[in-house]
């Protein structure tokens, strides 16, 4: 069985890992730190909670070690990119757990906090630096960083990276690196279109694919409920009550769903937060470290969390509304079953969500076990969506007759309203009914 000492790691990364816990390399950290600290470029592909970060952040520290160099002011020898604030807080946490005997310079910049700071240790200059790429850009355009001294550069989350969004500001930071580099890219997921692109930007990778692409975690066990829209509060709130939900996460597709889904949470009695790209980076901070310490038992996020959030025992993962993209389902339910641990996920789907169902069953390539709690199990389930007729062009709609005029004349046939009563109160204009 591999060791971690057997792969060639500095001493000093040796021994923080053992102060980590960590014994036995994943089959991620076993394939990918040999060939990086043989300086390859590499392209990693394995399912969200397998231990990628390690799987780069022990060999590049290393490195580092092995040749070493006093930071230059506003440059960084290491960059590391990922999509959210969350992600990144993480990432950063990671590199300094491995490389607490290494004295390294280590700093985290993302958008949603002041600027002062961030910009005092991009002046010092780093070992590492983890970024988001929109907060990134704006030190570049101030002068507050550059880039050409930078050896190694780390896509986490590729997949989402380049999606979109994210493509443009990646090829303008390209763009200012060194063409001789070291070039990584990690990814739970990896759709040809965005290989084609990761291929772009690396040369002569090394492969790494210990899983098949968009496979969801082993040890989560999932199902599905079927119901009516409109009776998923109620399910969810069923379903939290239950002493086994000891810490979930529930996943909206929107902002003001997560908000509301949490409000109704917090109606039920539960204690929940909600997380978003709305949320100050204080709100989400401390809705966080509210989850992580158990004071939150439950935390409601869109997908901003879903590739940001990694907490220790995480019970279940409910998908309140299943996601338009299949392989966010991956990223949503691999925050529960991480480090080894077993965990649950729960997707509510109506009628109108059958085809995402579908659509994640054959991207995964499994049939996900459903229970039926639909009022009216007997409406089948591809039935099309059945939507009301529009309104005949003879009539149209009801309208009110604007204020100070008459209301139109009846048609043949209409019947005449009854006149009102004195005692039903004053016309909407405000003026005393006359008798």
């Amino acid at each position: 069985m591999t060791k971690f000492s057997d792969l060639g790691l500095a001493e000093s990364v040796l021994r923080a890992l053992t102060t980590e816990g960590y014994e036995t390399p994943t089959p991620i950290q076993a394939q990918a730190i040999p060939p990086l600290l043989a300086g390859h470029d590499l392209l990693g592909i394995a399912q969200t909670g397998t231990g990628k970060t390690c799987a780069f952040a022990a060999p590049l520290i290393t490195r580092l070690l092995q040749y070493p160099e006093h930071p230059r002011p506003k440059q960084t020898r290491i960059l590391v990119l990922a999509p959210t604030r969350e992600l990144a807080a993480q990432i950063g946490e990671s590199f300094k757990a491995y490389g607490r005997f290494a004295g390294l310079r280590i700093a985290t910049v993302f958008g949603g906090v002041g600027f002062g700071p961030q910009v005092a240790a991009l002046t010092r200059g780093l070992d590492v630096l983890v970024a988001t790429p929109g907060r990134l850009l704006d030190h570049m355009q101030q002068g507050n960083l550059r880039l050409e001294g930078t050896s190694a550069v780390v896509l986490d989350e590729a997949d989402h990276m380049l999606d979109l969004g994210f493509l443009v500001p990646i090829r303008k930071i390209f763009s200012k690196l060194p063409k001789r580099r070291q070039t990584l890219f990690f990814s739970a997921t990896m759709p040809s279109e965005i290989a084609t692109l990761a291929g772009e930007m690396l040369h002569q990778p090394s492969k790494v694919s210990v899983t098949p692409v968009a496979k969801t975690a082993d040890l989560v066990s999932q199902r599905v409920i079927l119901c009516e829209a409109k009776r998923k509060r109620e399910i969810l709130v069923d379903l939290l009550q239950n002493p086994d939900f000891s810490r979930s996460i529930v996943f909206t597709r929107t902002k003001r769903g997560a908000d509301r889904v949490a409000s109704a949470l917090i109606d039920a009695g539960l204690t929940a937060e909600a997380i978003h790209g709305n949320k100050s980076q204080g709100q989400r901070t401390r809705a966080l470290d509210g989850f992580k310490a158990g004071r939150v038992a439950v935390l409601v996020a869109t997908d901003i969390a879903a590739r940001g959030i990694d907490v220790d025992a995480v019970s279940h993962v409910v998908n309140f509304e299943l996601p338009e993209v299949p392989e966010a389902y991956v990223h949503r339910i691999g925050r529960t079953a991480r480090a080894g641990a077993d965990g649950a996920a729960i997707s509510l789907c109506d009628h109108e969500e059958r085809d995402l169902l579908r659509a994640i069953e054959k991207l995964t390539k499994q049939t996900i076990p459903s229970t039926d709690m639909r009022l009216s199990p007997h409406t089948p389930d591809d039935a099309p969506v059945v939507k009301k007729p529009a309104p005949r062009s003879g009539r149209p709609p009801n309208r009110a007759a604007p204020t100070g005029q008459r209301p139109a004349p009846r048609r043949d046939g209409e019947k005449a309203r009854p006149p009102r009563a004195a005692s039903e109160g004053r016309p909407r204009d405000g003026r005393q009914a006359r008798r």
